[in-house]
């Protein structure tokens, strides 16, 4: 499923936090299938899933994923932001006003593996889709 308004391919999204210190990039969703996704990851064998960010203004979760990742990032209703070593370091404080660590750093792994949050979020669309058909 795709989310109105949502795209494929990077960003320089003012709702979009970023991090510093660990080279990353992050992976943004809309809450909803983003909330599906940390919930197959959690049941998933090891810890697959880094810092989650919840931004409640933008009503979108944060992936914390490899710096690199926005390159090569094409999942439809996702937007990958590169970081290229601005913005915030992952601390435990939210590094943006109005949203908060679902899975804060230091309680996750570094981060989420780009191909396992791919097949996750895959997996949530089309659960949402079906969840959605079947009102």
């Amino acid at each position: 499923m795709v989310e109105a308004g949502m795209e494929t391919g990077q960003s320089i999204d003012p709702c979009t936090p970023s991090c510093t210190g660990a080279a990353c990039d992050l992976v943004t969703v809309p809450a909803r299938q983003g909330l599906e996704a940390v919930d197959i990851l959690r049941r998933g064998a090891g810890d697959a899933v880094g810092p989650v960010l919840h931004d409640d203004g933008c009503d979108t979760l944060g992936f914390v994923v490899p710096a690199g990742t926005a390159a090569a990032w094409d999942m439809p209703g996702s937007t990958c932001t590169q970081t290229d070593g601005r913005g915030l370091t992952l601390a435990p404080e939210p590094p943006v006003e109005g949203s908060d660590w679902l899975l804060p750093p230091g309680e996750a792994d570094l981060a989420t593996d780009p191909a396992v949050l791919r097949a996750a979020l895959g997996e949530a669309a089309r659960l949402i889709e079906a969840a959605d058909n079947c009102r």
